[in-house]
């Protein structure tokens, strides 16, 4: 199995979107992989590339912003301010070799910092891209008819379980059911953290996922993405 993209430089040519994936390494429970934001997101990105021939896969971004996940051993996390230096400076680069529009495909929730690098190379005129949106996941959730809302699925729960149950099963132990855990008031996590809202790290039902949810989560995913092709090239 690898999470790196294997094209050539030939490969590469003529290509007019890239695609960047950033996950995190956090904890995800103890069953979950810490990579899981970082397979979701390569699975997300390789799809699309899979999809539309116009996109450039990147390889990924493994450490991000999980400083609510700080109490869980593993964990590794980066600034806000570091990530959004990595992903102008791929941008940049981009730029360079005559790639022009960036779409960030984000695996991972708590990097809010995203949205402020697309909205600032928006306003200068860069054609940038963050996916998928809020809007995004919900679509996915209803046409992969997840029972859980994003209320109470936040973390290692129902649609993260799925998604690999379908795109990666070996990732996913055979005991994923017995991992459920609840912590729907959590509002001050951003100052506390997670650690004082769950003992295990989860926040979610992962004994209600299937493969085929993960399935249909994805393919609406997918089929998002021409939505954001149509609104770099306004």
């Amino acid at each position: 199995m690898t999470f790196l993209p294997t094209s050539t430089s030939a490969d590469a040519r003529d290509r007019s979107v890239a695609v960047l994936p950033v996950g995190s390494f956090e904890q995800h429970g103890e069953f979950l992989p810490l990579a899981t934001d970082t397979v979701i997101a390569m699975t997300i990105a390789e799809a699309v590339a899979a999809a539309y021939p116009a996109v450039l896969l990147l390889p990924p971004v493994t450490i991000s912003c999980s400083h609510e996940h700080a109490a869980w051993p593993g964990t590794v996390s980066i600034s806000a301010t570091t990530l959004h230096a990595i992903v102008r400076d791929v941008a940049e680069s981009l730029r360079h070799k005559g790639v022009n529009q960036l779409v960030v495909v984000n695996g991972h929730g708590g990097n809010y910092v995203l949205g402020n690098v697309v909205q600032e190379a928006s306003a200068r005129g860069e054609r940038m891209a963050l996916f998928p949106t809020e809007v995004d996941w919900l679509s996915a959730r209803v046409a992969g008819g997840v029972e859980s809302g994003p209320e109470t699925d936040m973390h290692a729960g129902e649609l993260e379980t799925s998604l690999l149950l379908h795109a990666h099963p070996s990732l996913v132990p055979a005991d994923y059911a017995s991992h459920d855990e609840r912590a729907d008031d959590r509002n001050r996590f951003l100052t506390l953290g997670l650690g004082p809202y769950t003992k295990s790290g989860v926040i979610g039902h992962p004994s209600r996922a299937t493969a085929e949810k993960g399935k249909g989560a994805l393919a609406n995913l997918v089929a998002a993405f021409d939505d954001v092709l149509s609104a770099l090239d306004r």
